[in-house]
């Protein structure tokens, strides 16, 4: 979208505090808002204190400076009191990442999804991105090039934007692609999503059939399972243990993951234990970078809070319409017309309509019922 497409009574979001001031809350409530909606935001994606607590959760947490990165080559920030969060899992084997595979110096987005909150930040919708999607990308500057910038080109797999360009070349990407621009950014690594859930106690899911997969050194039978870090990362990596073993089948498995995972967040009572509590605020601060408008407890906190209320139920979950590449069965290109109507729908904040799904691969899958929280 560009400027002269600007509505004239459109006016930049507001980023501030709306309505009646509150009284400030607790250090401990806090720490459980932001512990809550950070994990769930992990699937990957969804405050805190004074003195040594602060300081050390505000140096958990990693920024990204994206406005700084991409300018004015954007689309407009329109003020209907919806947000659009960008989360990515990002699949670097570096580190503590290692034992996932060969560390080749680049990392690609394995997650993405798009996450618009509604006005009255009571009702989501997400919109996962297949990583394998063949896409036209956008001129970016290399990651860590020293000035240099990739031309990009048409046919480009979804995922090599970050590989490319790192998160500011991912959101470019999605801002393209969607004419939606994206408030903020979140993303979590393999070895972060981890933590968490261990930290969580684990989350409890059901299978409707038995899911083995070596790849992601994943083997569970049908029945109810309550899943540890190791088994959960297997479980939002596996492609060949359901489904026809694409991403889409993946997709499928993410979404019914991150619900479970937001019931478990909002079941467990930490109040009565301030250790747990610490942990998890630590482990949720530690796991994430984000944009820089995020990137301290105090802001953090504030963005959790506006989340708070939105629950597994509050949420339509669907994968971005696409169809299996003629020329090339492992890829899947955008329905243009399909993804339009989720675009438009976001960007007037009004909800994805049925008929933008219908023909999409992505969601008649078979892996779509294999998992539940009930």
């Amino acid at each position: 979208m560009t400027d002269e497409s600007r509505p004239a009574d459109a006016k930049p979001k507001h980023r501030g505090k709306r309505g009646r001031r509150r009284k400030p809350r607790s250090t401990r409530k806090k720490a459980l808002v932001i512990s809550a909606w950070t994990a769930a935001g992990v699937v990957v994606l969804g405050g805190t204190g004074l003195g040594y607590v602060y300081f050390k959760l505000n140096g958990n947490i990693k920024g990204v400076d994206i406005n700084a990165a991409l300018g004015t080559d954007r689309p407009l920030d329109v003020d209907n009191g919806s947000q659009d969060i960008l989360v990515l899992g990002s699949d670097s084997r570096s580190g503590d990442n290692g034992k996932y595979g060969k560390d080749e110096g680049a990392a690609r987005s394995d997650t993405a999804m798009i996450v618009h909150v509604y006005k009255g930040h009571k009702k989501a919708s997400v919109v996962s991105i297949p990583r394998d999607t063949l896409i036209t990308r956008p001129e970016c500057a290399v990651k860590d090039g020293d000035g240099k910038t990739d031309p990009g080109g048409e046919r480009q797999m979804f995922n090599t934007a970050y590989e490319v360009g790192g998160p500011a070349c991912a959101v470019k990407t999605v801002e393209k692609m969607s004419g939606i621009r994206m408030d903020h950014y979140v993303e979590v690594d393999f070895t972060g999503f981890k933590k968490l859930i261990d930290t969580l106690g684990g989350v409890e899911i059901t299978t409707k059939q038995a899911i083995k997969d070596k790849d992601s050194h994943l083997d569970l039978p049908a029945g109810d399972h309550k899943l540890g870090g190791e088994q959960a990362l297997g479980l939002v990596r596996t492609r060949h243990g359901v489904g026809d073993g694409s991403d889409l089948g993946r997709i499928q498995l993410q979404q019914a993951f991150i619900k479970a995972l937001i019931n478990r967040v909002k079941d467990i009572d930490l109040f009565g234990n301030p250790k747990k509590l610490w942990d998890l605020a630590d482990a949720s601060t530690s796991a994430v970078t984000t944009d820089s408008d995020l990137d301290t407890v105090k802001d953090l906190a504030s963005f959790a809070n506006g989340l708070k209320g939105i629950g597994s139920g509050d949420m339509k979950m669907v994968t971005m319409p696409v169809e299996y590449d003629p020329a090339d069965r492992n890829r899947v290109i955008p329905l243009e017309e399909a993804d339009r109507q989720v675009w438009d729908a976001l960007r007037a904040d009004k909800p994805i309509p049925k008929s933008a799904t219908d023909k999409s691969a992505g969601d008649k899958g078979a892996a779509g019922k294999v998992v539940t929280s009930e």
